[in-house]
């Protein structure tokens, strides 16, 4: 049993604290073009460019978690990457 309703945590934080799942992801972000079912899903034309972000999320042991796809309308999403060193 949850201790906490999903609503007010993350499905992360959730995994980590109670099931001890120690999470990592891939993820793969490009450009395409919007197909005739996710431009009607979208309201915007066919072949629209769209960014597609593609997670695979994991255990630490290598157990794939959880399989993401995402398009964003490229009209109101921009991707920033900010990197340390």
């Amino acid at each position: 049993m949850l201790e906490s309703p999903i609503e007010c945590e993350s499905l992360f934080g959730i995994l980590e604290r109670d099931y001890k799942v120690d999470l990592g992801y891939d993820e793969e972000v490009d450009a395409t073009a919007a197909d005739p079912r996710i431009a009607e899903l979208l309201a915007i034309p066919r072949r629209e460019p769209l960014l597609r972000i593609r997670q695979v999320i994991y255990s630490t042991r290598g157990n794939a978690v959880m399989y993401v796809l995402g398009f964003y309308r490229s009209d109101r999403h921009n991707l920033v990457i900010r990197r340390f060193r």
